[in-house]
């Protein structure tokens, strides 16, 4: 179960069938992100994509937040189904495009299709080992998903820690962290090449 923070459907509580092995984003973590995204940007304008969407918490926050540009990719189509059938009950159906999709082939397929303001990613803990996040956050990064005012979000382990030179901060909120990423710029690329070029 999870809980809608604000917006039009604020503290509305949404439970997925007791079969389905998610762990959504807990309400203090999202709270809290939410504030910080908040902060930062007009929230109902931005273009959204949350990849790993799971059972669509963070898609259906934007969208109760009066978002109408969120790309959610998720690759269980029985979670893919829920997000549409929440969304409908919840007239969203409109805000959120729901795309079946793993999201590693999605990322390879649609570069250069769109920019976001905000990318999230929530990628499975128990199925993403540190060499997986790093090539997401290249896919995501070196194809040139972000606005120049974006932001990368990946939701990892608190005990994982990222080097990266895009990498702005983390928020650490007991057992699981945000680490926030920007756009990349030339000066970050060239960093990132000499790191390529010492191995």
């Amino acid at each position: 179960m999870f809980r809608i923070v604000s917006g039009r459907w604020k503290a509305k509580r949404i439970a997925a069938p007791k079969f389905f092995e998610v762990r959504p984003t807990t309400d203090f973590a999202k709270e809290a992100l939410f504030s910080i995204l908040n902060n930062r940007y007009e929230l109902d304008s931005v273009a959204v994509l949350d990849l790993f969407a799971g059972i669509g918490s963070i898609s259906l926050e934007f969208a109760s937040r009066g978002n109408e540009d969120v790309t959610a990719v998720e690759i269980n189509p029985k979670h893919t189904a829920f997000i549409d059938e929440i969304a409908a009950k919840l007239d969203m159906r409109l805000q959120i495009n729901v795309v079946r999709a793993d999201v590693y082939d999605w990322l390879k397929k649609n570069k250069g299709r769109k920019q976001y303001e905000i990318v999230f990613a929530d990628p499975p803990f128990s199925e993403t080992d540190e060499k997986k996040y790093e090539e997401l956050i290249a896919m995501v990064l070196d194809n040139n998903y972000l606005q120049d005012d974006g932001l990368f979000v990946l939701e990892h382990q608190s005990r994982l820690k990222f080097e990266h030179p895009n990498l702005s901060e983390t928020r650490k909120y007991g057992n699981l962290s945000f680490s926030f990423f920007v756009k990349n710029t030339e000066e970050n690329s060239e960093i990132e090449n000499c790191d390529s070029e010492r191995f």
